[in-house]
């Protein structure tokens, strides 16, 4: 998963969700580096049929696929990307980025930001707009900014947050000129502070009890706010409406209704050709192609803010050992597991190199390069020398037991199988036998919660542009969000230092040198982020590959 929620590391709901969301941060589409048609870097294109709120029709409803997740409470460690999704469709959109991942304050809800530094410490002023108000009536005020910080600071460990990271390093959040009035002081300089704040938490929802409990297959739209509110929430079928919130104090939302229908990832398709949903992620050729000149749709593709990588489970018997895991990485073809993916895309990108930055980002490296060459015969080395040895059938053997590794499978998406496939053909041929283990989508959450995987493949998609501070959501030993469980408290210092330096030319390339050696604990292995490719109905604007940038609630619709 790589990616990084406006708030926290999201995890994606598996390779069959695919690529479900927008672009990255450059501008233009990367050049290719050579006569093949390689690219140097991941397309950075957007596609999103942009419209000013003023030239969309007044009314209409926006259906897609899509449910609630177990955790609602996008801040919680065990929050994906479906949760940060739905939650913003009746929650706070107070920052968000641009499609590049300049910063944009929504004046709904903060009217005016001042950031400055005093002896080396930063200072952040926020000014909430005085019409602001959540759905029960308690104003928006520098409380929910100073209970979102205390939830996720770090101090509390009863609270289960996603990540501490930032919110560890503010000393103190305080009323300002008045109770509309948030001043945030950090200790040292946080270029990062806006990814703190896209959203916040009602003080009622920031108890612990709550903090953990209280969203779990369930909506509170009254600590909620914003132009739309839950009209509906099915706990049986999973369907979600969302309407018009009387209580809304900016412009009003475009929509009279915005719709989940939970239907299986495969089924997206089949819902899309019949016009039951305005909106469906063509991820791999096979969905591209029925869906491609159906008619009044039209196909959105830009590049993409998610990657895909293997999870390594270091917490199960046969990969506790260091040198099983490193001898599997050498012997995965990363390069073969892209070309599955993109068969018949007409897509290519160079492999991804780190967690943390993609290609199309200023200060990226290909760390994983660094560390990793793909080697089958030097994996068959690495298993002699830690005591595997071949055996019956092919599959190596240490103490009378063989080596057999778990893998994963969610849902019955073919793409899904077919890599499932590959990577079995992969590790057969260095004596490791691969046994797939199939699984429901609503299981995502569990599984990596509990761990119950040696070996899963899952997604990340980042919501803003600065991957820097994620680095120890993925690394740190200590993190719950670090789902291999690999790590050592001494490369947990060195990752903390990174991310705490102020300049950030300077923080990510001390992010590279200490990813190197945090790759090398062979727990994680990125694999492909791929292009964002959409069916959508024509005439809807604001939706489609935007990058970084997240469109507000209220400017989503049809076209004049």
């Amino acid at each position: 998963m790589r990616a990084r929620l406006a708030l926290p590391v999201a995890l994606l709901a598996a390779i069959s969700v695919a690529a479900t969301a927008c672009q990255s941060s450059s501008g233009k589409d990367a050049a290719p580096a050579d006569g093949q048609g390689e690219r140097k870097a991941a397309s950075s294109v957007v596609d999103y049929n942009p419209q000013p709120y003023d030239n969309i029709k007044d009314g209409g409803t926006y259906t897609t696929v899509g449910t609630f997740d177990e955790q609602g409470n996008p801040f919680n460690v065990n929050a994906t990307l479906t949760a940060s999704r739905v939650w913003s469709w009746y929650n706070a959109d107070a920052i968000t980025y641009s499609p590049t991942g300049e910063v944009q304050y929504n004046p709904d809800y903060y009217s005016d930001v001042k950031v400055s530094v005093e002896g080396g410490n930063q200072k952040v002023t926020l000014t909430i707009n005085p019409k602001a108000a959540f759905n029960d009536g308690t104003p928006i005020d520098w409380t929910a900014i100073q209970a979102t910080w205390k939830a996720n600071n770090g101090s509390d460990k009863a609270f289960a947050a996603s990540s501490t990271d930032g919110y560890d390093r503010i000393t103190s959040v305080e009323k300002g000129a008045d109770a509309k009035q948030a001043v945030i002081t950090f200790k040292g300089v946080n270029a990062a502070w806006s990814s703190l704040f896209t959203t916040f938490l009602h003080p009622k929802a920031a108890t612990v009890d709550n903090f953990n409990k209280a969203y779990v297959k369930t909506a509170h739209p009254e600590w909620g706010a914003g132009p739309y509110t839950v009209g509906s929430w099915d706990a049986h079928s999973g369907n979600i409406t969302f309407v018009r919130n009387p209580k809304w104090w900016g412009k009003k939302g475009k929509l009279d209704k915005r719709v989940y229908v939970n239907l299986e990832s495969t089924a997206a398709v089949n819902a899309f050709k019949n016009g039951q949903v305005d909106y469906t992620s063509a991820s791999d050729a096979e969905n591209l192609k029925q869906i491609k000149g159906l008619k009044g749709t039209e196909i959105r593709s830009g590049g993409s803010p998610f990657e895909y990588a293997l999870y390594f489970n270091t917490k199960s018997s046969v990969l506790a050992d260091i040198n099983v895991r490193k001898a599997i990485q050498q012997a995965v073809d990363r390069t073969q597991i892209a070309k599955i993916q993109f068969q018949g895309l007409d897509y290519k990108e160079p492999l991804p190199g780190s967690a943390v930055l993609y290609s199309f980002q200023k200060g990226y490296q290909d760390n994983v390069s660094t560390v990793l060459k793909y080697a089958p015969q030097e994996a068959g080395k690495t298993l002699d020398a830690a005591g595997w040895k071949p055996g019956d059938g092919g599959v190596r053997v240490k103490n009378g037991k063989k080596l057999e590794v778990g893998y994963t499978l969610l849902g019955d998406d073919p793409l899904a199988k077919a890599t499932a496939g590959a990577f079995a053909a992969m590790l057969k041929q260095v004596g490791v036998q691969l046994t797939i283990k199939k699984a429901d989508d609503s299981d995502f959450s569990k599984i990596l919660s509990e761990r119950r995987f040696d070996l899963f493949l899952s997604g990340n998609r980042s919501m803003d542009p600065f991957g820097a501070r994620y680095l120890c959501d993925f690394y740190c030993s200590d993190r719950d969000s670090n789902i291999t469980g690999a790590g050592t408290a001494e490369l947990d210092k060195e990752i903390r230092a990174a991310t705490q330096i102020a300049d950030l030319d300077q923080q990510v390339a001390a992010v590279n040198k200490v990813e190197q050696k945090a790759l090398q604990q062979y727990a994680f292995l990125p694999l492909y982020s791929g292009p964002s490719t959409y069916g959508v109905k024509k005439g809807l604007a604001n939706i489609g590959a935007t990058i970084f940038y997240s469109p507000l609630p209220e400017t989503v619709g049809w076209q004049k």
